[in-house]
C-alpha cells in the first residue's frame, strides 16, 4: 500500500536505505511476528511430524520474517517507480498490518497514479507465481524449504488480491481513483468515490462473515471476527482520512496570497509601538514591517507580541524589540495562489511572511493563521 502523506515524526528501527529509500520497522511488527510464530508453529509441526517443538517455532518465525520481506518488496515496487517518476519518497514503514510507502507528492497524471498504485500488487502476484512454479517444478524435498515456499506464495497471492480491492486506502482504491480521475478529469472526484468504496469494503468485511454464519444457523464465534474487525477498522479510518484530505485539497485553490494578506505599512526600528499602531490605524493596515533607513524591509513586527504588550507600555517600547528578522525564504511573491503558495510556506515554516510585488515593493504580511482558517472545519 502506498500513500501521500504529510511529514510526521516517527520512531522505529531503521533497517537500511535500499534504492536510497529509508526503511523502518515499527515495534508493532514484533507483535505480529510473535503472533505468526505462535499460530503457525503447531500447523508446521502437523504438516511435518518429524519437526521437533523448537524447530517448528524456528520455522514459523522464519516464515514471519520472509513474509515481511515480501511486504517490503511490495512497498519498494511502489516507491522505486514513484522515484522514477520524480516523486519524493520519505520512507517505507513496516508495521502491524503490513507496510506503507510515504510518497510526498501525488503523481501528476492519472496514468502515473495507476502505475504506482498497481506496482505493489503486481509484484506480490509475481512472487506468488514464482513461488507456485518453484513449489510444483523445482523443490520436491517435502521438508521445511518446500513448506515455507508454499506458505509464502499463498500469502503473497492473498496480499496481492486483497490490495487490488477497489477502495482506499488499498492499492486497488488508488487504481480506481486514477480511473475516475481519467474519466472525470478531477482527482478530487476520484478520491471521494474510491474512499466511499473503501468504506463499503470495510462494512462488507464484517457483514459478510456475520451473514454467512446467520444463514447457516451456526453460532457466531466472535473470535473469528477479530481479524476482519481489525482490517475493517483500518480500511474505514484510511478511507475517512482520504475524504478529509480531498476536502482540504478542494480548498487549496482558495488560498490566495493577495486576498489573505494584511496590508502593511513600513516603520523604522526606533518607532514607538503606540505611534506605529496609530499610523497603521490611520492607513487601514493590519501589519507592521520594520525597514532600514534605505527603506529595505528587515523585520516583521510579531502580532502576538503586540497583543501581549500592555497599552500603557506601548509608548515606551520600540517596534524593533517586537519584530522578527526576515529571512530570504520568508519573502514571498504576492501573486502566489494555491499549491505553489502552500509549497513555499511548507518549505520554510513560520508564523508570518512578507509579500512583495514583482518589483520588490512591500504588498503586505501573510499570517499562517489566516491561511489555516481557510481549512478550519475540514
Amino acid at each position: 500500500m502506498s500513500e501521500q502523506s504529510p511529514r510526521r515524526e516517527f520512531s522505529g528501527l531503521p533497517m537500511g536505505r535500499p534504492f536510497g529509500i529509508p526503511v523502518y520497522v515499527s515495534w508493532t511488527w514484533f507483535l505480529v511476528a510473535a503472533f505468526i510464530t505462535v499460530m503457525f508453529a503447531p500447523q508446521f509441526r502437523e504438516m511435518l511430524p518429524e519437526l521437533g517443538n523448537t524447530a517448528s517455532y524456528v520455522a514459523a518465525f522464519v516464515f514471519a520474517v520472509l513474509l515481511y520481506v515480501s511486504v517490503l518488496l511490495h512497498e519498494l515496487a511502489h516507491s522505486v517507480l514513484a522515484k522514477w517518476y520524480g516523486l519524493p519518497v520519505r520512507r517505507i514503514t513496516l508495521y502491524l498490518l503490513g507496510g506503507v510507502s510515504e510518497i510526498e507528492k501525488e503523481p501528476p497524471t492519472p496514468g502515473k497514479e495507476f502505475m504506482v498504485a498497481g506496482a505493489g500488487p503486481a509484484l506480490s502476484l509475481g512472487l506468488a507465481g514464482l513461488g507456485a512454479l518453484a513449489d510444483v517444478y523445482v523443490i520436491n524435498s517435502g521438508g521445511i524449504p518446500e513448506l515455507l515456499i508454499r506458505q509464502l506464495w499463498w500469502a503473497n497471492l492473498i496480499v496481492g488480491v486483497f490490495n487490488l480491492l477497489p477502495g482506499l486506502p488499498l492499492d486497488g482504491g488508488r487504481m480506481l481513483r486514477a480511473g475516475v480521475w481519467k474519466i472525470a478529469g478531477n482527482p478530487g472526484t476520484g478520491t471521494v468515490i474510491a474512499a466511499w468504496g473503501g468504506r463499503v469494503l470495510a462494512v462488507l468485511l464484517v457483514a459478510g462473515p456475520l451473514a454467512m454464519a446467520l444463514s447457516s444457523d451456526q453460532e457466531i464465534d466472535f473470535t473469528t471476527l477479530l481479524w476482519p474487525l481489525v482490517l475493517a477498522s483500518f480500511i474505514w479510518m484510511g478511507a475517512t482520512q482520504s475524504l478529509r484530505v480531498a476536502k482540504i485539497r478542494a480548498r487549496i485553490p482558495q488560498v490566495n496570497a493577495r486576498a489573505l494578506a494584511r496590508r502593511a505599512i513600513p516603520v523604522t526600528a526606533e518607532t514607538p509601538l503606540s505611534e506605529a499602531l496609530r499610523q497603521a490605524a490611520e492607513n487601514g493596515a493590519g501589519a507592521l514591517v520594520v525597514v532600514d533607513h534605505d527603506g529595505k524591509p528587515v523585520a516583521i513586527v510579531n502580532e502576538a507580541a503586540v497583543q501581549a504588550t500592555p497599552e500603557h507600555r506601548r509608548p515606551w517600547v520600540n517596534v524593533a524589540s517586537l519584530a522578527k528578522s526576515i529571512e530570504p525564504a520568508m519573502v514571498l511573491d504576492a501573486d502566489l495562489v494555491g499549491e505553489p503558495l502552500i509549497d513555499a510556506m511548507r518549505e520554510t515554516p513560520g508564523s508570518e511572511y512578507l509579500l512583495v510585488e514583482r518589483g520588490g515593493a512591500i504588498f503586505g504580511v501573510l499570517a499562517t493563521a489566516d491561511v489555516n482558517r481557510v481549512f478550519t472545519g475540514v
